[in-house]
């Protein structure tokens, strides 16, 4: 069995990409591969079958390796919150909260679960593709060190370092991360990807030649700056920020400053004739088609936040004006009438009044709900009157209960008869708790074309999506890409059937 582990001479300089690359590489090749992160930092998040809470780049990485996704993969997720409070999960459950700066004191026990989750979990497997976390080389963490060169050296996996062209000071980064490391992890380190890469790859070859003298270690390649639909890990990534223009129906999503499981709309983004944009700012605004409240890690937090923002004021004069509006889970709560957490689940104990778009009301409590769920639209509203009976699928991650007021009607139904969300009587907003609504095609097709159709606009005629076959589509070119860019011969990773 064979090791591969994946770090980065600093965030974003796409290991989770490389690694997906890496998966998909070998499992095309008939290898049974499986990926591993041991400690994820991030808000956007994903249930399992058996109800259990991973990060969404293990997720990515798993339906590459045309696998089910297992908590196991992602032993440890950090989603921060409020107050520099850190909610930790272990193995799919909540471990703890735990103040940010108290993290040592965890750090050893951590270090020994995740060693031994991953040694249960490899015995499955062929190849494990190992991804690590920020940069590799903070030699202020050495100590605290999960998800880097601490995993390379247990693992016994041969390490690729992955740098950034386009932000510019590749081969500084390359050499400085490298001189950084120990002997010992320096050895490990058995080649070099250039990653984002912009212009012709032959006028780089010297470059190429010149990075290996010094360094001694073989530069595998440069993978081109491409736009293939690959899920982002993070909410600040390039792909929020770049959409800004309106350009068909348009839809608008408030970036919460604890927005999270944004992949709830990668599925709109692909859809004939719709638009996506990101607004930090009510100005950015305007009059959208549809107007989105995503989730939040910490909805009271947010919800202040989009009072000050001036978001609230311009979010009730646009559902007046007939604006259709959306909420899901932390959005869902936001759209009520009011979010108690008056036990401090999200940070300080506080009542906060909600939107009062929605007759609901919610109280946190410690018991988080974390499951995949069905259910079916069961609506009145003459907006989305041909929604009525679609069955949906997608997953919930909350703590607390909201309770249905009067004066609520019916969204979406859960197949066990309970309720997934509601709208309000004018039936023009709509919230629910179900993450990845839109991931199923025909409600996703159908909504949209309902609102076109209230709104005045041509119906856009079109097959229904199948996303998850669009998805290893993209995968599928992801592998062609790196296979073609990326001399992997040139490490003996000994993988051979």
């Amino acid at each position: 069995m064979k090791k591969i582990m994946v770090l980065g001479t600093a965030s974003s300089v796409g290991k989770s990409t490389v690694a997906t690359a890496i998966c998909r590489y070998y499992r095309k090749k008939g290898f049974k591969v499986a990926p591993f992160k041991a400690m994820n930092i991030s808000l956007n998040s994903f249930v399992t079958e058996d109800g259990l809470e991973m990060g969404r780049s293990q997720v990515v990485q798993a339906e590459a390796c045309e696998i089910k996704p297992l908590a196991e993969m992602n032993p440890v997720l950090l989603k921060p919150g409020g107050n520099n409070k850190t909610q930790v999960i272990v193995n799919g459950r909540v471990h703890c909260t735990m103040d940010a700066y108290k993290y040592k004191e965890l750090n050893k026990e951590l270090k020994k679960i995740v060693k031994n989750t991953f040694e249960d979990l490899s015995k499955d497997y062929e190849v494990m593709v190992l991804e690590g976390s920020g940069s590799c080389a903070e030699i202020n963490l050495r100590e605290t060190d999960i998800a880097n060169m601490s995993m390379a050296k247990a693992a016994g996996a041969d390490v690729i370092l992955v740098a950034d062209i386009d932000r510019g000071g590749v081969f500084a980064s390359v050499v400085g991360t490298l001189m950084l490391l120990t002997e010992e992890e320096r050895a490990l380190v058995k080649g070099v990807i250039i990653n984002k890469f912009r212009g012709k790859a032959e006028f780089f070859e010297d470059a190429m030649k010149q990075l290996e003298d010094i360094i001694k270690v073989p530069v595998l390649g440069v993978l081109p700056y491409f736009n293939l639909d690959i899920e982002d890990e993070d909410s600040v990534t390039e792909r929020i920020k770049e959409k800004s223009k309106a350009e068909g129906f348009d839809i608008a999503i408030v970036r919460l400053p604890h927005m999270s499981n944004f992949t709830d709309f990668n599925a709109l983004e692909i859809m004939k004739d719709v638009s996506v944009r990101y607004v930090s700012d009510s100005s950015e605004l305007q009059n959208p088609d549809l107007l989105i409240i995503p989730g939040s890690k910490n909805t009271i937090y947010d919800l202040k936040a989009i009072k000050e923002m001036g978001f609230y004021d311009k979010v009730l004069e646009l559902q007046k004006s007939g604006t259709i509006i959306f909420g899901i889970c932390g959005g869902y709560q936001i759209l009520g009438e009011l979010v108690d957490d008056s036990q401090g689940v999200e940070g300080e104990p506080t009542i906060e009044k909600g939107l009062g778009l929605l007759r609901i009301k919610t109280i946190f409590n410690d018991v988080k709900r974390t499951c995949q769920t069905q259910g079916r639209i069961e609506c009145n509203s003459d907006i989305i009157k041909d929604c009525s009976g679609i069955k949906v699928t997608g997953y919930e991650i909350h703590n607390g209960v909201t309770e249905v007021l009067e004066g609520a009607e019916d969204f979406i139904i859960s197949s066990e008869g309970e309720d997934l969300g509601v709208c309000n009587k004018e039936g023009n907003v709509f919230g629910t708790y179900l993450h990845g609504v839109f991931d199923e095609g025909e409600f996703a097709k159908d909504f949209i074309n309902a609102l076109r159709k209230h709104k005045g606009q041509a119906v856009v005629e079109s097959e229904v999506l199948d996303y998850r076959k669009y998805k290893m589509s993209q995968y599928d070119e992801l592998a062609k890409l790196f296979e073609e860019n990326i001399d992997i011969s040139r490490v003996d990773f000994n993988v051979s059937k």
